[in-house]
């Protein structure tokens, strides 16, 4: 008997907390009308009549120069935004019967707020910063931005965008001067640059050597010496060693007539009557 009760009271509860709406589950392209599930409209139309026990949902299409994007029950489509002339604002897409005008600022212009209602006229972007269209069209405030690295702006314009670095490598040259964001690269000839830093190097180095050259023959070699000697009228003393090792008696050169003669010291020159003559 006890488990009878609770069972009844169980149910008692249950019947409470079912209504009748609950029962419905509609998809997602219908919806609920008075226990029924009807149809929504499809994009491009408006709900005209409801559906009934015996009829369905009825729609139609949507009246010109307005739209509806998505599926619906409203009786009313959306107009087109119009874009207005003396706002500075030109279509840029046109509306159809599922999507609604798009509006954009004329060439030289930008939108004044992020609703872009009206449009403002453009300042020139300084150099080093350039114009981006796409920003303008966005409906940001400022079309204007720094070039970023490898790009560059070298001019003050309403409409230039910031332009790309040249390549040096795919012209088959090398870099002279880096671009910056107001310059663009330099480039030259990798022989010319190659060159440029080989001749400097290879003259010091001749230069050098020549120098070394030079002073080798004129410090080394005694037989310009002794030359040199001769021409400036100086005696000259040269000793030679013997087999034995001895020393051989110092041999003094004179000149005679531009000619020199060799005499043993300690002793006294011979020089023959004809030679005097």
């Amino acid at each position: 008997m006890k488990r009878l009760r609770l069972l009844g009271l169980l149910g008692v509860v249950l019947l409470g907390c079912w209504e009748p709406g609950d029962a419905v589950r509609c998809f997602d392209k219908q919806y609920e009308h008075k226990g029924r599930c009807c149809n929504r409209c499809q994009p491009g139309e408006k709900l005209v009549s409801e559906c009934s026990v015996t009829e369905d949902s009825v729609c139609a299409r949507c009246e010109s120069r307005h739209y509806q994007q998505g599926w619906t029950k409203e009786r009313h489509c959306t107009p087109h935004d119009i874009c207005e002339d003396n706002a500075g604002l030109i279509v840029k897409t046109p509306g159809n019967a599922t999507h609604n005008t798009v509006c954009q600022c004329r060439a030289g212009m930008h939108c004044s707020d992020t609703s872009c209602q009206t449009c403002v006229e453009n300042q020139p972007c300084q150099r080093g910063f350039g114009f981006v269209a796409a920003k303008a069209m966005a409906r940001m405030s400022s079309p204007c931005e720094p070039c970023a690295e490898g790009t560059f702006s070298n001019v003050s314009s309403k409409t230039e965008p910031c332009y790309p670095w040249t390549s040096c490598e795919e012209k088959g040259l090398v870099v002279k001067v880096k671009g910056t964001n107001t310059s663009d690269v330099i480039c030259e000839s990798g022989r010319r640059s190659s060159l440029s830093v080989l001749i400097p190097i290879t003259a010091a180095i001749v230069t050098c050597l020549v120098g070394i050259c030079i002073y080798c023959l004129v410090h080394t070699d005694p037989r310009r010496r002794v030359q040199k000697q001769i021409e400036a009228g100086k005696p000259v003393e040269n000793q030679q060693p013997t087999e034995d090792g001895e020393d051989m008696p110092h041999m003094q050169e004179t000149l005679l007539k531009g000619q020199p003669v060799a005499q043993e010291d300690g002793k006294e020159s011979r020089i023959s009557e004809q030679e005097r003559l």
